[in-house]
């Protein structure tokens, strides 16, 4: 499906000349407040917190989330409506996917880098990208090898889950298509942007056992098919499938089929094609102990810069304060932008902006950085659209522009402010209208 790119990205592209916004950043032109930020959630058919494109903008402008970004898996059919609706609520969008990539030789070594339970498992992020609407044929190519592979699995994974129920007495009859139909009944979406992961292949299972099992049997089928005493609410939907997908469809369960990934450098490669920064997710204390790839702090900002990654990442739900703030401060003065995002790949309707472990805010100072490099990506953005080099080029470098990686940060965050600024003083109307977004 080819977007419109009237309505994704030469909004954007046409606010002013790069010679104009330049000279208004120069002058300090910029929001007057800081907007609140969010550069990473998942939007539906993803798994998500979100019914719709239009709950996530509506509650996004309920709560002064001003900058919002999206990071889908592997088809971005909704970036259209994504930006059009947000640009209708005056938000600005930020462009991004994310990615599965396997480092073998860390996985030979037992090493973890951001999956605490998969050594070698890297999830890496691509940030500010600008041809999503007309991929290249390389990125049309990985993107393929990429979808391709999780099919497989997901049918596989399906069809072995479905034959534990039913050894268990629950005649399930699903199958990757009828999982598949689930999701585009519940999202109204076409069947071929839907990328299954296992969150829905859970939910859907634990649909059809609420449908076809009385609520008071519950308990006692559970218990048959965990083969224990339930260690869940036989009436919480949301922790059933929890259960589901720890007990049967990770590595070693009944319903586990090994995952096909591509390598580091395809993953990079994938971002670039698409215009992208390549962006790395810090989980932190988000694993305990903490990932070896992550520490101490100083081997990972050698790590990164050794892999000309200059852009991480943190959800801050998962780290506390301290940590969260050891680990940004760190990365900012070794000359790396940071952002923040909640992921809301749950069911839960968290706040949209990103919040400290057990809703602590997070400190007034690390919220600065995040808006920082919300503007990096808001320029890079920017510039790519327009023809001129972002805050990486083509093959991943740094715009060689600044003598140093703070100056360049700077520089890239005052660009982008102005460019927020002028997006937020742009004519609506340019946006076209698909209906009120204000739903749910």
């Amino acid at each position: 499906m080819q977007l419109s790119e009237r309505q994704t990205i030469s909004v954007i592209r046409e606010l002013r000349s790069p010679e104009q916004l330049k000279e208004l950043a120069k002058e300090g032109y910029a929001p007057s407040l800081a907007p609140k930020v969010n550069s990473h959630i998942h939007l539906p058919p993803n798994f998500s917190a979100f019914d719709s494109v239009g709950q996530a903008v509506c509650l996004a402008s309920r709560q002064g989330v001003r900058v919002l970004g999206v990071s889908n898996y592997y088809d971005f059919s909704v970036y259209e409506t994504f930006s059009r609706q947000a640009g209708q609520a005056g938000i600005f969008p930020l462009f991004g996917l994310e990615i599965i990539a396997m480092l073998d030789e860390l996985a030979a070594k037992g090493t973890r880098v951001n999956d605490p339970d998969n050594p070698g498992k890297m999830y890496i992020c691509g940030k500010g990208i600008t041809r999503f609407a007309k991929p290249t044929p390389r990125a049309t190519e990985l993107i393929s090898t990429i979808r391709w592979n999780d099919d497989r699995r997901m049918a596989e994974m399906i069809g072995r889950l479905d034959a534990v129920f039913s050894s268990h007495g629950l005649q399930t009859s699903l199958n990757n298509e009828a999982v598949i139909a689930r999701v585009v009944s519940r999202h109204g979406c076409p069947s071929q942007t839907v990328t299954l992961q296992e969150r829905h292949v859970a939910q859907v299972f634990q649909e059809s056992l609420f449908e076809n099992i009385e609520p008071q049997r519950h308990a006692q089928f559970l218990c048959r098919l965990f083969g224990e005493t339930s260690k869940v609410d036989p009436d919480d939907s949301i922790a059933i499938q929890g259960r589901i997908r720890s007990h049967f469809l990770k590595a070693g369960r009944p319903a586990f089929v090994d995952e096909t990934f591509v390598n580091f450098q395809q993953a990079y490669e994938l971002i670039l094609e698409l215009g992208g920064i390549p962006c790395y997710p810090v989980l932190a204390d988000g694993a305990d102990p903490i990932c070896e790839y992550e520490t101490p702090i100083e081997k990972l900002i050698e790590r990164l810069k050794e892999s000309s990654i200059y852009m991480a990442e943190l959800i801050p739900v998962r780290n506390r304060p301290e940590i969260l703030s050891h680990y940004v401060r760190q990365m900012r003065d070794a000359g790396i932008a940071i952002i923040a995002g909640t992921e809301h790949n749950t069911l839960e309707l968290l706040p949209l902006e990103p919040t400290c472990a057990a809703g602590v805010a997070v400190p007034a100072e690390i919220k600065q950085i995040f808006v920082e490099g919300a503007y990096v990506v808001a320029a890079h953005q920017f510039l790519t659209l327009n023809g001129e080099q972002g805050f990486v080029d083509h093959s991943g470098d740094l715009n060689k522009a600044y003598e140093t990686s703070k100056q360049r940060i700077s520089a890239f965050a005052q660009l982008g402010a102005a460019v927020v600024q002028c997006y937020y003083e742009s004519d609506k109307s340019k946006f076209g209208s698909d209906g009120n977004h204000d739903s749910q």
